[in-house]
């Protein structure tokens, strides 16, 4: 089915018309599903709620952009052309906004029909579970986005003017709707093992993800932002569902896969221990373009200076501690360009994963991963090239092509939910080592680095003001989840951290490696190298952060249609 784009209200719209043609209504629908003739199996249920799927992006639905690596509003990549808030210049119609609400209706439409069909207790309340988790889903997605927004808890009818019309509900109510959607599903979704489908398991995942953005959220708001004042009560609250809700997919018997590069660049992941929810792709059928972002000749995204030197050393000690050789500029070129083996033999094992080993400069063609002639170069913004998501197994132009790769993507995974859990013990305080050791320290077993305690190193390079267990579990998710999903960024977000992305004050963030060896690339006229020897991924304009970022703007379109909403804080004046 494909996905339709338009506004809650355009749709609402579309019911009106449809309801005073005659001539509509006496015809079954060619392209949706019609009530009489419908709902009247599980097997139809499931097919509706199937496309539900469509909202996990994962690398991408055949074409276009994915969730993986592709944005660079963080502090982990910088590409060509240095991304702004992407969001700035969106502010007449926004599918970000009518989007989910598309998605909220139709969930509001299952739970309704679901009502009406003469399905087991346990089977409805399974369908119904689905339906309130992927409503549940939405809101999360707009309350992280928009803050405020109207609350739509049942299928509208046109005559529901209030209801169409309504003004935004606060926040936090929303979120103690969306807690209860996620409870309903992880007590009622169906127990089974299923990495491609609906499962208790996934629900759980869920709630971790989002009752960990809220819990922090709260802790870590700040009113004088334009948001709510910190609220502790709640940021409890919600970091204990968070809590609980990761330790029961722990308790499920999932295990982390023997390689950490394995969950990103394999064509089946269907036998992958640590999968939970994964999206599958076929050669020649159904495929995606994530090459076009790591394996470029036009200066494809690359990791940052910063995300760099966040990497641990082999000793497990940061920079300012350990002993082993901390520099970052290589010695050793290879037919003239840098090899940045000898950097990563000394950093946590993941940083080899992330980058590849030879720095991909301009106009520099080199001889590398893909073994191929030096007339197809490889470039990138930083000089660190992307090596996570390649692989071997595929050939030559279809690890290279635009549309052409098939690899699988992870969705939702025992690693991420490990650091949730740690990450939630931390932040309600009393964490023990043993919440350690049964989270992140088996991350750090998979790629042989040395455990964290409970009271590790004091970092200089803590910069957010939290303790250092605090840092080092937030460290540990940068590394591990390096690119990925756009984790980066909402952690930041919920983190209040995201004047970290104001390059004036953090230059790290925009520069990449150290070409000081390298002559060529010193004097290279198509890229920019400071006096440090660092390149500058893009040294003509900075990116400055303002607080009204935290939220996006809403649409004025919608505002237009709707006369009680309001806009964000800061964006009325822009507009």
């Amino acid at each position: 089915m494909k996905k339709i784009i338009y506004s809650l209200t355009a749709s609402l719209a579309l019911i009106a018309t449809a309801q005073s043609c005659d001539s509509i209504l006496d015809k079954a629908p060619l392209d949706s599903f019609a009530d009489a003739n419908y709902w009247t199996s599980e097997s139809n249920v499931e097919v509706y709620a199937n496309t539900f799927f469509n909202n996990f992006v994962g690398y991408g639905n055949g074409g276009g952009s994915g969730s993986y690596y592709f944005p660079t509003l963080n502090d982990n990549q910088a590409d060509a052309t240095f991304r702004d808030w992407n969001f700035i210049n969106n502010i007449a119609d926004n599918s970000d906004w009518s989007d989910p609400y598309v998605e909220i209706r139709r969930s509001n439409i299952m739970i309704n029909r679901l009502g009406r069909m003469s399905l087991n207790e346990a089977t409805t309340n399974h369908w119904l579970g689905v339906a309130r988790m992927m409503r549940a889903l939405q809101y999360y997605w707009l309350v992280r986005q928009f803050g405020d927004v109207p609350l739509i808890d049942h299928e509208l009818q046109v005559s529901e003017k209030d209801v169409i019309y309504a003004p935004r509900t606060d926040r936090d109510k929303v979120m103690d709707f969306v807690l209860e959607d996620l409870n309903f599903a992880c007590g009622n979704i169906k127990d089974v093992t299923n990495k491609t489908g609906w499962s208790r398991d996934l629900a759980n995942a869920i709630k971790a993800e989002i009752c960990l953005f809220e819990g922090t959220y709260c802790k870590y708001r700040v009113e004088k932002d334009g948001q709510k004042a910190p609220d502790s009560n709640r940021a409890e609250t919600f970091l204990k569902e968070a809590k609980t809700a990761a330790a029961a997919v722990m308790a499920k018997g999932y295990t982390l896969n023997k390689s950490y590069q394995g969950n990103y660049n394999s064509l089946d992941l269907a036998g992958n221990p640590e999968m939970i929810l994964y999206k599958h792709y076929f050669k020649d059928v159904f495929m995606h373009s994530l090459p076009d972002y790591t394996a470029s000749s036009s200066k494809a995204y690359g990791m940052t200076k910063d995300a760099f030197n966040a990497y641990l050393f082999t000793d497990g000690l940061p920079k300012s501690a350990t002993k082993l050789n901390n520099t970052d500029i290589s010695d050793k070129l290879t037919n003239k360009h840098i090899d940045i083996t000898g950097l990563l033999e000394v950093r946590d094992p993941r940083l080899a994963v992330a980058v590849d080993s030879v720095l991909m400069t301009v106009p520099n063609p080199f001889k590398g991963r893909f073994n191929r002639s030096d007339d197809h170069a490889q470039s990138s913004s930083t000089g660190y090239g992307v090596y996570k998501y390649d692989t071997k197994e595929l050939a030559i132009n279809y690890r290279t092509e635009t549309g052409k790769n098939y690899t699988d993507a992870p969705l939702y995974w025992l690693s991420v939910i490990y650091l949730e859990y740690a990450e939630a013990c931390a932040e309600l305080g009393g964490c023990t080592q043993n919440d350690l050791d049964i989270s992140v320290n088996k991350l750090r077993d998979r790629v042989n680095m040395p455990h964290m305690t409970i009271s590790p190193v004091a970092d200089p390079a803590n910069n957010m003001g939290v303790s250092s267990l605090i840092w080092e579990i937030r460290r540990e998710r940068r590394v591990e989840l390096m690119y990925d999903n756009n984790f980066r960024f909402w952690d930041l977000n919920r983190w209040h951290q995201l004047d970290k992305l104001d390059t004036q004050k953090y230059p790290d963030i925009k520069l990449g490696a150290n070409v000081k060896n390298d002559p060529e690339s010193i004097n290279s006229t198509d890229i920019t190298v400071n006096s440090d020897g660092y390149i500058d991924a893009y040294p003509n304009n900075e990116r400055k952060y303002d607080p009204m970022y935290y939220f996006w703007p809403v649409p004025t379109s919608e505002i237009a249609i709707n006369k009680d909403l309001t806009q964000n804080p800061g964006w009325d004046k822009k507009n």
